[in-house]
């Protein structure tokens, strides 16, 4: 099946899944940390202080994500993603209405819940389990969303901010997020299973069977995976939570740093499209333990350096593994232990990841108070990617022979 007929043929799903990315935007660290100055600044909270009510928001939705998650292996996209826009645009009414510091975890929470959490997870499993032989090329494109809210959102409410208060930009998007609403509905108004697949064609994993989430969960493949699941989570989120301090670190303005978010943006975009073409003709398997390297590479090159050229090539080599992060890891679930039960074990891994984007802010905003500016961290956070990946590496090479087509 060629792209364009890939493209015609599944446009309406396609289409859902990029929406709902995108809307996710709203409840990511990239854009929450645009708003880092101003909220400090009017709450009277050290870096340490913000950071700790990000994580304790943030923490608390990882934890219901383990219950919600479960709820795609039983409702319809266009339910539950109208449900998770609703509860997105009041999270964002949260924020914007909140009367002092007290109230922030609480709109973190929900913030980082309906967005980050139960959208994005509703978006993945979507593709994961819709298309199988299409599946890297489906999870690409569907992530296209996020790589455009990525790309154009913090560089316009930076500028928007000059001008307009603070609290009326969440007010904004929560208007935004309510009109996609029936947008989404007309997308999926005839939801069924699409061409690519099936209904009774669902894939299974190692050993030839569908894995229980309970017998996930007590795999020794999992928890060799789980460091590598957090990795980017945690410190790729960190890295966008604290570019106001960095930039005042490396003494570049904000929008000079804000603006090499489109190179970004641009490579990692090419690099998802990259993977889920090569995804679909080698699987997940070879990919998962090298894929992270960049970002350690990355890190180092940033850490290092007080130029905005090399900064721009730290941030390409961080795009390249950011680019694999948005595919792989997603269709890794389905590939090794099947799709009937996607939506449960995908939750675990949601939960992982965004117990990570708790991590991360938290552990360096904490670090910063002690006097460890974030870009002394970051030759440090490029060796745990090296050691995720490693241990990727040695549960991967034995799992692999348990598939049912292993070569």
């Amino acid at each position: 099946m060629s792209l364009f007929q890939f493209l015609r043929g599944n446009a309406p799903f396609l289409a859902a899944g990029a929406l709902l990315a995108f809307c996710s935007s709203f409840g990511q660290t990239f854009l929450i940390s645009v708003f880092a100055g101003v909220i400090r600044e009017e709450f009277a909270l050290s870096h340490g202080a913000w950071g700790g009510i990000y994580t304790a928001g943030t923490f608390a939705s990882a934890v219901v994500m383990v219950w919600a998650g479960v709820l795609t292996d039983h409702f319809r996209v266009r339910l539950l993603g109208a449900v998770s826009l609703i509860l997105l645009a009041a999270a964002s009414l949260m924020m914007a209405l909140a009367p002092g510091a007290w109230a922030l975890p609480f709109a973190i929470f929900a913030l980082r819940f309906a967005g980050q959490g139960m959208t994005t997870h509703i978006a993945v499993v979507a593709m994961a389990r819709w298309f199988v032989a299409t599946r890297g090329r489906a999870l690409s494109i569907a992530s296209l969303g996020i790589a455009v809210g990525e790309a154009l959102l913090p560089l316009a409410f930076v500028f928007l901010l000059n001008d307009v208060p603070w609290r009326w930009l969440w007010v904004g998007s929560a208007a935004f997020l309510l009109l996609m609403v029936p947008i989404l509905g007309r997308l999926l108004r005839l939801e069924r299973t699409p061409q690519s697949v099936a209904a009774e064609n669902q894939a299974v994993g190692m050993n030839g069977r569908h894995w229980s989430r309970a017998e996930t969960l007590r795999h020794w493949l999992f928890w060799l995976v789980v460091p590598a699941i957090l990795a980017p989570s945690a410190f790729s989120t960190a890295f966008f939570f604290q570019q106001v301090h960095l930039a005042q670190t490396k003494g570049w303005t904000h929008v000079q740093l804000v603006s090499l978010f489109p190179l970004y943006t641009a490579i990692s975009v090419t690099a998802m499209l990259a993977s889920g073409w090569v995804i679909d003709r080698v699987g997940t398997a070879r990919l998962m333990p090298i894929y992270q390297l960049p970002f350690a590479a990355g890190f180092v090159v940033i850490g290092l350096t007080d130029g905005l050229g090399l900064a721009a090539v730290g941030m390409a080599l961080m795009a390249i593994a950011q680019g694999g992060n948005s595919t792989l890891p997603n269709a890794f679930w389905a590939e090794f232990y099947g799709s009937r039960n996607l939506g449960g074990i995908k939750a675990l891994a949601t939960a992982v990841m965004v117990l990570g984007s708790a991590i991360g802010p938290g552990l360096t905003g904490f670090l910063i108070d002690q006097g460890i500016d974030f870009e002394d961290q970051m030759v440090w956070i490029a060796g745990y990617f090296v050691i995720a990946s490693a241990l990727v590496g040695i549960g991967v090479t034995r799992a692999r022979k348990l598939l049912p087509f292993a070569a």
